[in-house]
């Protein structure tokens, strides 16, 4: 007696860099996104198929990210596609994608102002961070905002929004300023200057990558003091700060709607397997949660879909909501971004972020900054 043919499994593309300026962060996404495929696969897979990810490593160069997902594409014949960190490689890939109707489910916050609807952004668009943040930071430290960035579009357009935010507050910006991508090209005393120089309370970097950690400890040798003068930032993040001396982290701030710290039941099932997986040597971020519960809203998806294709799973993709580590998601259908779970929180001196405001609400995306900026619950479901 023969038996049915084995149906084949579904193959998904994973872009994140293993190797590069924004290895250590970008190495948390993908680990996150092959334990979820593990737990969708050991729960019998997607309609009794397994999901098979063809994992390649793009090294943090946005003309590698096209390259390998035309590769994707073309060879694998992957329809689907997990990946991608700063916004100069999420929008390296996705031409590619939106020319072979492909998705890209994209974990990553970001700067805004931008839909495709070959993409789902699971990352905190602005009115889901930097308006909570910009909220912390002019009632705790002051209005008086230096800003300093990594010379590509999202730290331009991050810290446009976040002036934008701080002028609303009644605050001003005292300086500006940006520096290389690699670490080795950021001449660090003329940033310490031109801090001194202007002498803000608190200093909002979008600084990414490897300079980070050679930011905060040059800030914390120069006499700066985080627990009075802060780096605020949202793009450093515990495998950001793991870089750094406890010392030189202490007192910093960031806006997420995650931290492994949060005691939610789905949490710490995810804080369990995460460590259970890969020990206590690789941290868990933000983006690393976002990457682990869009492979669950995939998955999801797919099972009513009945397809990867594009056009068959567009229509499901709002339909349903996952339970994730930090509180119930779903993906809006407007905009293809995602219902998030706002908190500031503010590093100890062990170097673990502690959450220091949450408000405790589910906020609808608001990408474009339609609703009344200052309002932190703008925009939030009923």
């Amino acid at each position: 007696m023969t038996g049915s043919k084995p149906q084949p499994p579904w193959r998904v593309g994973v872009l994140f860099s293993s190797t590069g300026v924004t290895a250590a962060v970008e190495r948390t996404q993908q680990a996150a996104t092959l334990l979820a495929i593990e737990e969708v696969n050991a729960s019998g897979g997607v309609l009794g198929r397994p999901i098979a990810p063809v994992v390649l490593d793009p090294a943090s160069r946005p003309p590698r990210y096209r390259e390998l997902a035309k590769q994707l594409c073309d060879q694998a014949g992957v329809a689907v596609i997990f990946g991608c960190y700063m916004s100069s490689t999420r929008k390296a890939v996705l031409p590619v994608v939106e020319a072979h109707r492909a998705l890209l489910f994209y974990p990553t916050l970001y700067e805004g102002f931008e839909y495709s609807p070959n993409c789902v952004y699971t990352g905190a668009a602005p009115n889901q961070n930097s308006v909570q943040l910009v909220r912390y930071l002019t009632s705790h430290f002051g209005k008086r905002l230096f800003l300093i960035g990594s010379d590509y579009v999202y730290p331009y357009e991050s810290n446009r929004i976040i002036a934008d935010l701080f002028r609303q507050a009644g605050g001003e910006v005292l300086d500006e300023m940006y520096v290389p991508l690699r670490v080795a090209d950021i001449d660090m005393p003329k940033v310490i200057r031109r801090i001194e120089a202007a002498q803000p309370d608190v200093v909002y970097s979008t600084v990414v990558g490897d300079g980070i950690a050679r930011f905060y400890e040059a800030y914390g040798d120069a006499g700066f003091d985080q627990q009075t003068h802060p780096i605020a930032s949202q793009s450093t993040q515990e495998a950001e700060i793991a870089q750094m001396s406890a010392r030189a982290a202490a007192g910093s701030i960031t806006a997420a709607p995650y931290f492994s710290t949060l005691q939610t039941p789905a949490n710490l099932r995810f804080v369990a397997a995460w460590r259970k997986r890969f020990g206590t040597g690789l941290p868990i971020t933000a983006c690393a949660e976002s990457a682990y519960f869009q492979v669950m809203l995939y998955a999801q998806t797919l099972e009513r879909a009945g397809s990867d294709r594009l056009e068959a799973m567009l229509p499901h993709l709002h339909e349903h909501e996952f339970d994730a580590p930090q509180g119930r998601v779903r993906i809006d259908q407007e905009n293809h971004h995602t219902y998030l779970w706002p908190r500031v929180a503010r590093v100890d001196a062990q170097g673990t972020f502690q959450v220091v405001d949450d408000p405790g609400l589910r906020v609808k995306p608001d990408p474009y900054m339609y609703e009344n900026r200052f309002d932190p619950l703008a925009g939030r479901p009923a």
